[in-house]
């Protein structure tokens, strides 16, 4: 049932490099037509616009720094315009910024992290709304986390809150927009090797490593599967959902 993402238009955020890069390589090696949005890794998302090319696929590469509030929906215009509509967003653009404890948060380290996980998740699904609108639905993806759930390892808090702001309106989301033949769903990703996680002491890996049952961490090509699922018809009658990818580390009832 993949067949149905042949021809469709993707826009991926944060795709220059981990979960993102991944996705936006196998949405183009299924046929989709793939917006790839980075910020400042204008070279490796070259690199990943490049392995799409040579495959045969379609890519196109857009800019935006998505911590700024008018960013997001002129991005989503943008790809539109480029790819002539949009079917699919994911909402992948995310970063924990920093590793600082509770005692140590300050109103502008919360700025940021709440404009990249959070804000810029609602304005881009704002904005895509009407795009999809004109094709007779579409699916929104957002990237949540185990963190969403967890509450985070020490240090990570606010992207912890974050994520578990995501997971929510994911679902009021799905609610809402449901009318309009748009699903909203979400994976939550546990413990993934990514440039995600430059910042995590090699001692809180190993850690994470033994906390989970399959007995490996996992990479970003593990989320791949997940999201084309979400986004393929093979789950039409699915919204509102959170899909954990981690290995067994956390098992929701």
């Amino acid at each position: 049932m993949l067949e149905d993402l042949q021809g469709k238009c993707v826009l991926i955020t944060g795709a220059s490099t981990g979960i993102g890069g991944a996705a936006a390589q196998g949405f183009a090696r299924l046929g989709a037509k793939v917006a790839l949005h980075y910020n400042a890794s204008e070279e490796a998302a070259q690199k990943v616009a490049d392995l799409i090319r040579a495959d045969g696929g379609e890519v196109h590469l857009f800019q935006a720094d998505l911590m700024q509030p008018e960013t997001a929906a002129p991005l989503v215009q943008e790809a539109a315009h480029k790819l002539g509509g949009l079917d699919i967003l994911i909402n992948n653009a995310g970063s924990l910024m920093t590793r600082t404890l509770f005692l140590d948060w300050d109103d502008a380290l919360y700025e940021r992290v709440m404009a990249l996980n959070v804000r810029a998740v609602i304005h881009a699904s704002q904005a895509v709304v009407p795009f999809m609108e004109a094709r007779g639905g579409g699916s929104i993806i957002n990237l949540g986390s185990i963190a969403g759930n967890n509450g985070g390892a020490p240090g990570s808090g606010l992207y912890a809150s974050a994520k578990a702001f995501v997971h929510n309106v994911t679902r009021h989301m799905a609610s809402d927009l449901a009318k309009k033949n748009i699903r909203v769903n979400a994976i939550a990703p546990g413990v993934i090797k990514t440039p995600f996680h430059d910042l995590t002491p090699p001692e809180r890996m190993l850690a994470m490593l033994n906390s989970v049952p399959m007995g490996r961490l996992g990479v970003a090509e593990d989320c791949v599967g997940p999201l084309v699922f979400l986004a393929s018809n093979m789950s039409a009658y699915m919204t509102g959902q959170i899909l954990h990818v981690n290995g067994g580390q956390l098992m929701p009832a």
